[in-house]
Parts: C-alpha cells; structure tokens; sequence
C-alpha cells in the first residue's frame, strides 16, 4: 500500500494510477493501517481531499472512469474543505520521497511491467532529473 507523490501522479503507469484509486477508496472505507501510509492520519484530511481531487483529475485526463464516489463522500463527510492546502503531506511527500518513488518505479520498468512505456518513464526521469539539477 502506498500512496505516491503527489507531484508523480502524471508519470504513474496505468496499473498504479488505477491502484492508487483503489487503494484511497480502501483509506475511505476502513481507515487502512499500514507503514507505507499510516501518516496520512498525522494530516488534515484536507491533504488526503486534495490527493484524492488530484488522483481523480489524473484519471479523468486519461479517460478512466470512476464508477462510484460513495467511500470518498462518507469519508470526507462532514469536514472542513475550506482553505485546502497548496502542499500535501509536507512533511512526507518531499525531494526524498519523489526519490523513493521514482526507484520504485524505475524498478517496474526495468522488470517488465507491461503498461509502462519507454516513452513514460523517460518523462519521469527527466522530471526527476531536472528536480535534482535544482
């Protein structure tokens, strides 16, 4: 379970793009423990709405429907969406998390995974290399 960097949504292959929306809808539902995203509970929820509002814009974009809002509805039910932050998870989703990611799915790449292009992950690295030229 994971939830990737925010600013790495765009470079997801489908596969993890489709799972990430999965894995928010199991946060919703049961309020999911687990080491890779426990801190989310540290945030407002605010942070998990603009994740959740980002992820969802991603799937849009590509053309992936989403069949049913109810767990995100009931989860965010009742809070206080005002005033949504610019940065989500600071604290978790910085220059060394982008790092920890991009490993990550550099490896699926390297592995194989089949909806991962060439031409995608080459737009992730140069991303993350212009982020480490900075």
């Amino acid at each position: 379970m994971r939830l990737w960097h925010y600013d790495l949504l765009r470079f997801l292959p489908r596969g993890q793009l489709l799972a990430q929306w999965r894995e928010l809808n199991s946060i919703f539902a049961k309020q999911d423990q687990h080491v890779l995203i426990n801190y989310v509970y540290a945030y407002d929820k605010k942070h998990l709405y603009v994740y959740s509002r980002a992820v969802m814009q991603e799937m849009q974009q590509r053309g992936y429907r989403i069949r049913s809002f109810d767990k995100m509805n009931a989860y965010f039910d009742g809070a206080d969406l005002e005033d949504l932050p610019e940065q989500v998870f600071p604290e978790h989703h910085n220059h060394e998390y982008v790092l920890i990611c991009y490993y990550n799915l550099y490896e699926k790449f390297l592995r194989g995974q089949q909806d991962y292009s060439a031409e995608q992950f080459a737009l992730l690295k140069h991303y993350v290399q212009g982020l480490q030229a900075a």
